[in-house]
């Protein structure tokens, strides 16, 4: 078991609890099960703090292994990404309609109808049959 299935499993684990700390204020608000969700929710931010730390060094150690062995292409994209952080990718394209696709093997079905249209050489089926004029 690698490092980030161990973390996932303990957040889970986290999460959970911090839910049941919750549910049990919920159902009796008193100074006690405040105090649990109090020291539920600090342990748990303490844990995520860990975790972020952990994977920053790893980030670190990988981009000072990139600069030492002279790998320079991959020491500058990593570091642009690091930068730049996680930015979600939308896929989302417009149909001959007008409607929006989002949905993957529409989008694809959609590239493949533009693009068979685009390099269609109205109705000549053979290549070399085609007139090439060059100037």
């Amino acid at each position: 078991m690698n490092c980030s299935n161990t973390n996932h499993a303990v957040m889970t684990t986290d999460k959970d609890q911090r839910k049941q700390a919750n549910v049990q204020w919920l159902q009796d608000p008193n100074r006690s099960n405040a105090y649990n969700i109090h020291n539920v929710t600090h342990e748990a931010s303490k844990l995520f703090r860990n975790i972020k730390k952990e994977y920053l060094k790893t980030e670190i150690d990988e981009l000072e292994t990139n600069n030492t062995i002279k790998n320079k292409r991959d020491l500058y994209r990593s570091i642009n990404d690091f930068k730049k952080g996680y930015h979600p990718r939308t896929n989302i394209v417009k149909d001959g309609k007008g409607d929006l696709v989002t949905y993957s093997h529409r989008i694809l079905a959609w590239w493949k109808n533009h693009f068979s249209q685009l390099l269609n050489i109205h109705g000549v089926n053979d290549f070399r049959q085609a007139e090439i004029r060059t100037a």
